[in-house]
Order: C-alpha cells, then structure tokens, then sequence
C-alpha cells in the first residue's frame, strides 16, 4: 500500500520523522504493507519543495535545511549534472509558508496513492492555534488524512475537526500532541472500550519538569532551561513552557478529546514557574515533598496546570528530569498511570509514525469492521 506524505513543517520533530521513516522503510513495509513517499515539504524559513513524480529524499532535505540550505533553489542556479541525484528534487521557491502549505496540500490531493496523509508539525501559536488549525483543515477538506503533533488544533478546534475527519471518511489523528510517543489517546480509543474517563493529573511538560528536577539539585534556573532549548525539546518560545501554556494546551487537549469538553487553553487555570521557583522547590524537598507542574481536570470541571507540592509516595512526586506522567481516573478500572521516563525527538517522531500505521491499518480493515475514528 502507497502512502504519499506531505510535510507541513520542517523542524526538529519533522526531521527526525523524516529520517525515521528511512529508518524503518523495511519495516513499515513487510510488518504493515506500508510504502512511504514524501511528496512534498514545506517550511517557515527554507522554502517549499514539490516532487509530482518522484519521492523526496527526507533525510538529504533535513541535513540540506540544517546546513542552512533553501529547499526552493532552482534547479537552473546550478550546471547541468551538478546536483547529486540523492538530494531534494528542487523547485521554483515558494516563499511564504502559508502559499507552500497550500501548493503542498494540492500537490497530495492530485495523488493517486492508497493513503494521502498530511503530516502537520508547525509550531504551536498559543493564540488561536493557527495557523495549523488551517492546515488541518485544508488537508480534511481534500479528502487527506491529517496527523500532528501540534496541540494547537486538538486544543482550540477538536469537535470541528473530528466532525469534518468523520465526513470526509478519513482519520485526523494527534497521539504527538501529548506525551510524545506515549500512547493515551490510542490507549484509550484502542484498548479501553466501555471505559469513561472522570478525569485525569499529570506531569505533562518536560522542560519544566527537568528545571524543576535541576532547582532540587542546586542548579540555576537558565542553565537548565538552556540545555532544554539545545535539545530540542523546549518550544521554540520557551515562555511557552515556562509560564504554563505548553502544559495548558496539553490539558484542553485532554479534556476536550478524552471528557468530552470544548474549551482552549485560554480557558485553562494556569500557573507557570517564576523567580521564586527555585526557593519553592527546595524549601518543599526540606519538607519531604515535590514541587510539580501539574494539570489536572475532572469531567465538567475548569482544567488546571499550577506548581504543587506532592508527597514523596505521589507517583507524579517521583517523576526527574525530562520524565512525564498521567493518571486516567475511570468509572470501571480505577486509577491508570502511563508513564514516560525519558524524552527527546524520536518519541515526538514516533507518535507521527504510529498515527501513519494506525491509518494504513485503518484502510485495511474489512468493511463493517472500521474502527472508531477518534476517542
């Protein structure tokens, strides 16, 4: 099975998606009957690159975007026989993002692949979520599957997406958007039917959990942001982060999908970290407690992300560095805890990876048998 791919955002998570999928082209090939083509790629600062005929090597692309390379240079800006056969295909530049999203998504639309799948890693605008609310969008209303790792969506717009996804017969699809690879929302869709959810507390951010982690340690505040920021994993506006918000996206994220609210971030009560963080969180360790960020909500009830001081036998208490956690309050299971102790740029990929296996499996299932479209 043909999966044509177009990729709406080209950063950190997107690269390391692209360098997954060669990765496990054998893979998604003999285990799930996956044949995976980038068909086109489009970013912020690099140019938009178009390839109707042939596939686009993702991991030249990446490495030509980390050099500091344009995807859109043209091809007549080079001597017949200089380019390397291995490199991008290359086009005519495209300059503004949103005119490359769109020729992208046009671009996949006239594909005649077995899936046709948006890949939407733009960053979050805490705002109002867009512009990936309109990438989204676009994407569902050409007949594309659309998977993200953005919350801005999930979080501002998720009834409206689910509802276009379900009329159009595709999946619209986001396990990146919290907890990284961690499966929740699958793990509720997939593994937990006749199961409601009342409510749910974690640890959601992993910048703010390792600053946290380092204060207790002694450290400075700016030093632990800073090796965040050079992972890769702090948001690219790291008050994103700092001040709650990344957590708070995260929770209306939650809530909307999972306890079936509609709100946004904006309706979040949110406490993020400041200056006086660092002495909260060692004056808690004297204490024998924690302090975490921690979001949490009920069903019906106002989600909320602040710093809390836990007792050392919380589970969230034991959560260091860049580990995350939430616990599922249900009707019939009690308490389920889904951990994850590490964090860095494959998780993210990986979620975009499974979401793409789950569609493919999807598309294969008998007629009758097709699974839920969301949880």
């Amino acid at each position: 099975m043909r999966a044509d791919l177009a990729l709406v955002g080209f950063g950190n998570v997107a690269r390391r998606f692209a360098r997954l999928l060669e990765e496990q082209r054998q893979t998604l090939r003999e285990r799930h009957d996956l044949e995976c083509r980038i068909v086109g790629i489009t970013t912020r600062n690099h140019g938009t690159v178009l390839s109707p005929s042939e596939a686009i090597d993702g991991v030249s692309a990446a490495a030509l975007v980390e050099s500091g390379g344009s995807l859109a240079a043209s091809d007549h800006d080079e001597s017949p026989g200089a380019r390397n056969p291995r490199d991008p295909p290359r086009t005519t530049p495209i300059h503004r993002h949103d005119s490359g999203a769109a020729a992208c998504i046009d671009q996949l639309a006239s594909s005649n692949a077995d899936l046709r799948v948006v890949v939407e890693t733009t960053t979050l605008d805490i705002r109002d979520g867009r512009p990936a609310i309109d990438h989204v969008e676009a994407g569902l209303s050409a007949g594309c599957h659309v998977v993200t790792a953005n919350k801005g969506p999930v979080a501002f717009a998720y009834r409206r997406l689910a509802s276009m996804a379900e009329e159009k017969g595709v999946s619209f699809l986001f396990e990146g958007a919290v907890m990284d690879g961690i499966p929740v929302f699958n793990l509720v869709r997939e593994t937990l039917p006749a199961v409601t959810i009342l409510g749910f507390r974690g640890v959601v951010n992993s910048t703010t959990n390792h600053i946290l982690t380092a204060l207790e340690n002694g450290e400075e505040f700016a030093p632990a942001l800073e090796r965040m920021q050079a992972a890769g994993i702090a948001e690219a506006d790291p008050s994103l982060d700092v001040d709650g918000w990344d957590a708070a996206a995260k929770a209306a994220a939650l809530a909307n999908v999972l306890l079936d609210a509609s709100i946004t971030p904006h309706d979040v009560d949110r406490t993020g970290l400041d200056a006086g963080s660092a002495s909260q969180a060692r004056a808690a360790l004297g204490r024998g407690r924690r302090l975490r960020l921690v979001a949490s909500a009920g069903r019906g009830e106002r989600p909320v992300v602040r710093p809390v001081e836990l007792p050392q036998d919380d589970l969230l208490a034991g959560l260091r560095g860049m580990a995350n956690a939430i616990i599922l309050e249900t009707d019939l299971l009690g308490d389920v805890a889904i951990a994850q102790l590490d964090g860095n740029l494959t998780l993210t990929a990986y979620a975009l990876l499974s979401d793409l296996v789950t569609i493919g499996r999807r598309r294969r299932a008998p007629p009758g048998e097709q699974p839920r479209r969301s949880p």
